[in-house]
């Protein structure tokens, strides 16, 4: 804690975080009087009249039933040519479990949101800079946060966590060098960053930006001047999430895929193993004891598969979702997993089987989230 502290006087002037008083919010009447359940999915609305957070409890069976909802302060953005992804990205909305902190992106405001999470309920907290163009992803890790801003050729942003306030650190920005002309803008930006399980690392994919994974190296003085880059010509790499050994696992939009890579102390990405899904516009990606589960977008469709501790693939097969499958959380659990269809702004339920198979439990319309991306199931 000591060095978060020394970080925290260093960033200095650096510091942009805004205290806020509690944002308007509205929940149901009858609900006031219930006790809060230890599971709520909360869903963002990447709305650009006003981004929201629209907080769901898990019913006994799984389903979803809406509990209120939190505008966030900022707007929502889309970049050129999405239809049912706003941000193409995933991990817009982040949930710091450590210190019971939501985070959000307000893309079309270029900053962040910090709520408190209380049961199904949330206290904004703060609204801080991005640090640069439309933010689409945010990631953290004990004391640390980092945001992955798209435009102006993408580009990452630091911050320390103190006693649940966040603080820039201005010398904790690294530009990832991508073309800033290059098009479809949506195709062409950065889609996630991510820590590594040890938090040692962080993780970076650019789409068709550069078709590569760039690493991160951290350390006292933050990232590595440059990353550590695994190129991966045409697989168009999209977003990441990581199975029980530690694996990387990566969408791969171009030849609609998920492969399986070790990544070694320098950074290097060595592939273990890939399957294609057969589907259209593979993008996102979830892990869930010992299970992947890849949205594809252009299919209205989920792709399952196993991974075991060499990092290889057996197929799950593909579950049918509504329009626009994009992103996806699994509950803490284990037993369900929650996907955003983007096409109508639904959350479809969906019950985890023992051998990895989905069975579907409904789906609630999340209002204002007409593509819509981040959702965080508790």
């Amino acid at each position: 804690m000591n060095i978060v502290l020394k970080l925290a006087g260093l960033a200095g002037a650096g510091i942009t975080a805004t205290a806020l008083v509690a944002a308007p919010a509205t929940a149901s009447p009858a609900h006031r009087h219930e006790a809060h359940r230890a599971a709520p999915v909360f869903v963002q609305t990447d709305n650009s009249a006003g981004n929201t957070i629209v907080a769901y409890d898990r019913t006994d069976t799984g389903s979803l039933v809406q509990t209120g909802s939190y505008p966030t302060g900022g707007r929502g953005g889309a970049l050129a040519g999405a239809v049912v992804d706003k941000t193409a990205s995933q991990g817009s909305l982040t949930y710091d479990r450590s210190a019971g902190l939501l985070y959000a992106i307000n893309a079309g405001s270029n900053t962040i949101t910090t709520f408190a999470v209380h049961g199904d309920r949330l206290t904004h907290r703060q609204i801080l800079s991005s640090g640069g163009d439309f933010p689409v992803s945010i990631a953290a890790h004990g004391n640390l946060v980092y945001v992955l801003n798209a435009r102006d050729g993408g580009s990452i942003q630091g911050y320390v966590q103190v006693f649940g306030v966040l603080i820039r650190v201005p010398a904790w920005h690294r530009g990832l060098g991508l073309d800033p002309q290059q098009t479809p803008e949506f195709t062409s930006t950065p889609g996630q960053v991510a820590f590594t399980p040890d938090g040692r690392k962080l993780v970076v994919t650019t789409k068709n930006g550069s078709n590569s994974v760039d690493v991160f190296r951290l350390g006292p003085a933050g990232p590595s001047a440059a990353p550590t880059v695994t190129s991966l010509p045409g697989t168009v790499p999209f977003a990441v999430t990581f199975d029980a050994a530690g694996h990387l696992a990566l969408a791969e939009a171009g030849p609609n895929a998920v492969a399986t890579f070790s990544i070694d102390e320098a950074g290097n990405l060595t592939q273990l193993d890939s399957a294609l899904t057969g589907q259209a516009a593979t993008c996102w990606i979830v892990s869930v004891d010992g299970k992947l589960y890849l949205s594809n977008a252009g299919s209205g469709s989920v792709s399952g598969y196993t991974v075991d501790q060499s990092g290889a693939l057996s197929p799950l097969g593909n579950t049918h979702t509504d329009g626009g499958t994009v992103d996806a959380a699994a509950s803490s659990d284990g037993h369900n997993l929650y996907v955003q269809t983007g096409a109508a702004g639904n959350v479809d339920a969906f019950r985890i089987e023992a051998g990895g198979a989905l069975t579907a439990l409904g789906s609630v319309t999340v209002p204002g989230a007409v593509g819509g991306e981040g959702i965080v199931a508790l």
